[in-house]
C-alpha cells in the first residue's frame, strides 16, 4: 500500500511533496494509517485532533492517543475542544453537522493562521459508497452520486482509492495502534445503519461491489466535467452581469434544449434547493422571488435577477460645505465650482449652488418618498417614478438619494430634482459627479 500511496500522491498532488500539511487525526484507524503513510513517504506534515466531547472519558482517550502518536511521529500536534452538543442547539442542527461544521471551520482558521498549504484527511473507499448511497437514498443529482470529491479548494482526500481492507491490512501489517470509535456500531446514526446494514447486502450480491463503484464514479464524473464545461461555455453567453449581480434572459432561457436541467446546473452553487419553485419562475407573474440561504432568484419583466441576500442597509450619511470630494460605501462624490455647463451622463448633474442646504443627507429611499423629476412639471412619487423608469427591484433597492433639507436633490444614477437645477438668474453652479 505504502508504494501504492506513494504513486498516487506523485501522479496527483505532486506538489505536496512541497507543501506544508495540516492532517486531521482521529485517532482511528483510517487516519493513524494516515499520518504514517505521511510520515513513510516523507511529507511536512502536523496533526490537528477535535475533541468534540461527546464520548466522555472515551474522548478524553482519543486525545490522550493523539498527543502519544505525535510524539511517536515527531509531528506537531494542535488540539482543540468543541461544544459541540451547545453548538447543534443553538445552531437547529444534527450533531453530526454540528460536529463537521465546527472541524473543518477549525482547520480553515488553523491553515489561513499557520500558512498550511494543504489539509489531508483520512476519507477512504468505503466512505464514498457510504455518501453515494446516501445521497441516493435521500435524493440528489448527478454531482450528489459523484461521492466525496478528491480535492476540495486545499482539503485533499490521498485515502479515496484505497478500501477499508487496504487500510487495515496495512495496520495489521505494521503493527500499528489506533482508537475503536464505540458510536461507530451504533445504527441511531445513518450513515451507521447503511454502512452495517445496508452495505452488507449488497455485498452479498457483489462481492466487487467497491470495484464496480469505483467504475462507476469515474464514468459519472467524467459526465459532470463534460456537463461544467458546457455550462461554463454557456454562461457568458445567456448571463449578463449586473451591478446586483447577474440577469438571465428567459427567452434564452426557453430556447436551450432541457432548460430544467440547464437552470439546475446553473444555479446549484447558489444553495437554492426548492427546484420545482426555480423552474416555475419562468411561467409566474412578474415580482416572484425564489429564495436560498445565500442568494434568490427574482422574477423580472423578461429577465431572472440572481442577487445575493444582503442585510438591509439603513444607514444614512452626511456630506459637509466645501468637501471637494466624498467616499461613501456605495461610491465617491465629487463637487465642483464651474462656470458654465457641459455635456454630462446619468452619473453627472449641475445645480444651484444657492439652494444647497448643508450638510447634505446620503439615504435609500422609502416610501412616500416624491421629488420633482427634472424635465417635468409638478412632484411624482418615487414608487411611480421607478415604475415608469422600468426598474428592476434590485435596482429599486439599491437607489441611493441624495437630500437637502428633507427634500430630495437627485436620484442618484437616475434623475436630478428640477428644484435645485440651474437656471439664468443661478450665481453659482455646482457640478456634481458619482461614481458608483
Amino acid at each position: 500500500m505504502l508504494l501504492a500511496f506513494k504513486n498516487h500522491l506523485k501522479e496527483q498532488f505532486p506538489n505536496v511533496f512541497e507543501g506544508k500539511i495540516l492532517l486531521a487525526v482521529s485517532g482511528g484507524v483510517d487516519s493513524v494509517v494516515l499520518a504514517h503513510l505521511c510520515r513513510e513517504v516523507g511529507l511536512d506534515f502536523s496533526l490537528a485532533h477535535c475533541n468534540f466531547h461527546l464520548r466522555g472519558e472515551e474522548s478524553q482517550g482519543d486525545e490522550a492517543f493523539v498527543m502519544e502518536l505525535a510524539d511517536a511521529l515527531e509531528a506537531e500536534v494542535f488540539i482543540e475542544g468543541f461544544e459541540t452538543q451547545a453548538y447543534a442547539k443553538e445552531k437547529k442542527i444534527s450533531i453530526q453537522m454540528a460536529a463537521r461544521d465546527l472541524r473543518y471551520n477549525w482547520f480553515r482558521e488553523l491553515q489561513e493562521t499557520l500558512q498550511f498549504d494543504y489539509i489531508f484527511t483520512a476519507h477512504h473507499a468505503n466512505d464514498n459508497l457510504e455518501t453515494v448511497l446516501i445521497n441516493f437514498i435521500r435524493g440528489t443529482g448527478l454531482e450528489g452520486l459523484t461521492g466525496i470529491p478528491d480535492v476540495n479548494e486545499f482539503t485533499i482526500r490521498p485515502l479515496l482509492p484505497f478500501t477499508r481492507k487496504h487500510i487495515e491490512d496495512y495496520a495489521h501489517l505494521q503493527k500499528l495502534k489506533w482508537r475503536e470509535d464505540s458510536s461507530n456500531d451504533s445504527v441511531k446514526y445513518f450513515r451507521n445503519k447503511v454502512r452495517l446494514e445496508v452495505i452488507p447486502k449488497l455485498l452479498e450480491l457483489n462481492p466487487q461491489l467497491l470495484e464496480s463503484f469505483s467504475k462507476t464514479r469515474n464514468y459519472l464524473q467524467q459526465s459532470s466535467e463534460l456537463i461544467e464545461d458546457y455550462i461554463s461555455a454557456l454562461f457568458p453567453k445567456i448571463a449578463k452581469q449586473e451591478e446586483y449581480g447577474y440577469s438571465f434572459e428567459i427567452s434564452k432561457l426557453q430556447s436551450i434544449p432541457n432548460t430544467k436541467a440547464v437552470m439546475y446546473s446553473l444555479f446549484r452553487s447558489f444553495e437554492f434547493t426548492e427546484w420545482e419553485d426555480v423552474y416555475d419562475l419562468l411561467e409566474s407573474q412578474p415580482g416572484k422571488i425564489v429564495y436560498s440561504k445565500t442568494h434568490r432568484l427574482i422574477r423580472d419583466r423578461d429577465k431572472l435577477l440572481l442577487t445575493l441576500l444582503l442585510p438591509t442597509e439603513d444607514k444614512v450619511y452626511e456630506i459637509k460645505e466645501n468637501e471637494e470630494v466624498v467616499m461613501l460605501p456605495m461610491g465617491t462624490f465629487h463637487f465642483e465650482a464651474v462656470e458654465d455647463f457641459e455635456n454630462s451622463d446619468p452619473r453627472t448633474i449641475f445645480l444651484d449652488r444657492d439652494k444647497i442646504k448643508y450638510p447634505l443627507v446620503v439615504r435609500k429611499w422609502q416610501e412616500g418618498d416624491y421629488f420633482h423629476p427634472f424635465g417635468m412639471k409638478g412632484k411624482k412619487k418615487l414608487s411611480k417614478f421607478f415604475k415608469d423608469e422600468k426598474l428592476s427591484l434590485p435596482q429599486k433597492e439599491n437607489c441611493w438619494l441624495l437630500c437637502s433639507n428633507d427634500k430630495i436633490v437627485w436620484v442618484i444614477g437616475h434623475r436630478p430634482d428640477a428644484r435645485f437645477a440651474v437656471k439664468d438668474e443661478t450665481k453659482q453652479i455646482l457640478r456634481l459627479s458619482y461614481t458608483p
